[in-house]
């Protein structure tokens, strides 16, 4: 690589990676107290009053401000707002817009450097930084949705017993979020504030069950929606639909105890030709140059790659067992 090449690919890559750091740390300062923001993703509320620690909270940047404004009124900003909060990642839209084009931009700088300046290869940086935010995202969505119904059979039993105390359903909600572990403490208090800010408790919980879209969730908020409605004994109720959800809980650890030798091994067939291969690129470009460049070798990467998607979600398929 001559000297005019490399001067330029390094600048790009040191200011790529010095604005995902700047991202990153926007993200991290943010205030843990910032519940307007959150409430505004999902509550339209007409309300301009300040509020009390609107000094502490932080301030986005101007670009991140100018893509918020830009993207406000469009249905992919509202997607990304609501795939963020339900990741509990505390970034804007246009902040999160920022961070993905860092990472693609990043990416396919460095897989250019380290793949000895093959476009092909280069291009495939490019679409890995595409994804590599949104598969971020998903994995913190999947592990917060986990441990959210995890923990729900405990909290509904919490919620029965205060309710056999004499709570009514706010105050037993509001003694959830103060006992029980995050993320469902956090979820239950967002309930009450939004309450406290004269949101009603079913549309409360509605916003909670788009937050977390569990049907273990979904089945407790639609059993006190009816009680509200005809009536009943809701703390019996309670504790049945908490009998039912630990069982489902129970089968399904089970069943992932018995399918972790299937799912281990699709990602192993899937992901270790690709990891391989590229190794060998970088030891030997030599070697392995030839098939990125001459069209049979081309036209076999292809054929490779449908074939091991096709075997991975097929796997997937398998060892996804619903209960």
């Amino acid at each position: 690589m001559g000297t005019g090449m490399a001067i330029p690919l390094g600048v790009i890559a040191f200011l790529v990676i010095i604005g995902f750091f700047y991202v990153v740390s926007r993200a991290v300062d943010r205030s843990e107290g910032a519940i307007e923001d959150r409430l505004d993703q999902f509550v339209s509320r007409d309300d301009d009053r300040p509020s009390p620690d609107k000094k502490a909270q932080r301030t986005p940047s101007k670009l991140s401000q100018s893509l918020d404004q830009a993207v406000a009124e469009k249905g992919f900003a509202r997607n990304i707002a609501t795939s963020l909060a339900r990741a509990n990642l505390k970034l804007t839209v246009g902040e999160y817009l920022i961070l993905m084009v860092t990472s693609i931009l990043g990416t396919g700088v460095v897989f250019y450097l380290i793949m000895h300046e093959n476009l092909i290869l280069a291009l495939g940086g490019l679409l890995l930084g595409f994804f590599l935010p949104r598969i971020y995202v998903k994995i913190r969505q999947g592990r917060r949705l986990k441990a959210f119904n995890g923990e729900l059979g405990d909290a509904i039993n919490l919620l029965a017993n205060g309710l056999h105390s004499g709570y009514s359903m706010l105050q037993a909600m509001d003694a959830v979020a103060n006992e029980m572990p995050a993320p469902i403490s956090e979820e239950f208090q967002r309930v009450v504030r939004e309450v406290g800010l004269g949101v009603t408790t079913e549309r409360a919980m509605n916003n909670m069950l788009r937050r977390i879209p569990s049907d273990d969730l979904d089945l407790m908020i639609t059993a006190i929606n009816v009680q509200h409605e005809v009536g009943g004994n809701l703390a019996e109720i309670l504790e049945t639909i908490s009998h039912t959800i630990r069982e489902r809980v129970r089968i399904k650890g089970e069943i992932m105890v018995l399918t972790a030798q299937g799912r281990i091994s699709g990602y192993v067939i899937s992901f270790l030709p690709i990891g391989l291969g590229l190794l060998l690129f970088i030891m030997n470009p030599n070697y392995m140059g030839p098939m990125f460049t001459d069209p049979c070798g081309i036209a076999m990467i292809a054929v490779a790659l449908v074939m091991m998607t096709a075997g991975f979600f097929a796997i997937q398929k398998i060892v996804n067992i619903e209960v």
